[in-house]
């Protein structure tokens, strides 16, 4: 029998009680202190993440953006923890899709402990694709992300917007998810990193190295900004063999670097190293 997957919300760090700001009001900090959050935050899962997150996880009843380069480089294992965690803790209630960028897959998921059966996408209706797609927001997967986030009725809600939304738009999305119990995450272009975000907590994704790592920087938080780059282990899910040839591509990729002409550009070098490699494995 499998077991379930205990309740990763707890609250927030309670306030000094020595501090004199504390006692204006429980979520006011120092500039050169991780802030508090109101409420309850969920466990990433991920030991030298919660250190760095205000309140030790990922904050409920409000935005976070994790920002990307390109889809698929592990930011669905690193929510995988808490998706898990919230669909035990509300055996009621689903887990809800905007926008991903491909179909999900049921053996993938359940690989990584999500239920699949209780996984609930929204595709926009104006079938925008390609980069049309990343560039312009979908007015009916915006209304349909705000209600739902202000029924309060998902256990947790993972949205892909693109990197151009009006700042209205976040503004009401930041206004709703105070009505939803869990995080509300919004995956977003790495190019956004550029604009401001009403969202409190900003993440940086970056892939590798390997197959089974993740780079992170927090571009904002309450609290001081984090100086260097999280690594992290991510849920190895490829089989032993796809990882071998991953690790044959970095190497390989890593060589071309090093020995690359001065003359020559860098992708043209590292096809002409990697390439080989490919074949043979």
């Amino acid at each position: 029998m499998a077991t379930a997957a205990p309740d990763l919300r707890h609250s927030s760090d309670p306030p000094d009680p020595l501090d004199p700001l504390a006692a204006l009001h429980p979520t006011l900090w120092r500039a050169s202190q991780i802030g508090r959050v109101a409420g309850e935050v969920c466990t990433s899962g991920q030991p030298a993440l919660d250190v760095e997150l205000p309140g030790g996880g990922w904050p409920c009843r409000t935005l976070t953006e994790l920002l990307l380069p390109h889809p698929g480089i592990g930011e669905l294992r690193l929510l995988a923890p808490v998706a898990t965690a919230l669909l035990a803790a509300m055996p009621a209630r689903p887990l809800i899709w905007f926008d991903p960028p491909a179909e999900p897959c049921p053996w993938a998921l359940a690989a990584l402990g999500i239920a699949w059966q209780r996984l609930v996408v929204v595709r926009s209706r104006d079938g925008a694709r390609g980069r049309a797609r990343e560039r312009l927001p979908a007015a009916d997967v915006l209304w349909a992300l705000e209600h739902t986030l202000a029924s309060g009725q998902a256990a947790a809600v993972l949205a892909w917007l693109p990197a151009q939304l009006p700042a209205d738009a976040l503004r009401r999305l930041q206004l709703a998810a105070q009505g939803h119990p869990g995080p509300a995450f919004l995956l977003r272009d790495a190019q956004a990193r550029l604009k401001p975000s009403p969202a409190p907590l900003r993440l940086l994704l970056h892939p590798g190295p390997g197959p089974d790592a993740l780079r992170l920087q927090i571009l904002k938080r309450r609290g001081p900004p984090l100086a260097g780059t999280l690594r992290l282990r991510l849920p190895a899910v490829l089989a032993e063999s796809a990882r071998q040839r991953s690790r044959l591509f970095d190497a390989a990729a890593a060589v071309a670097r090093s020995q690359q002409p001065t003359d020559q550009p860098a992708d043209a070098a590292a096809l002409a190293q990697v390439a080989p490699v490919a074949r043979v494995a």
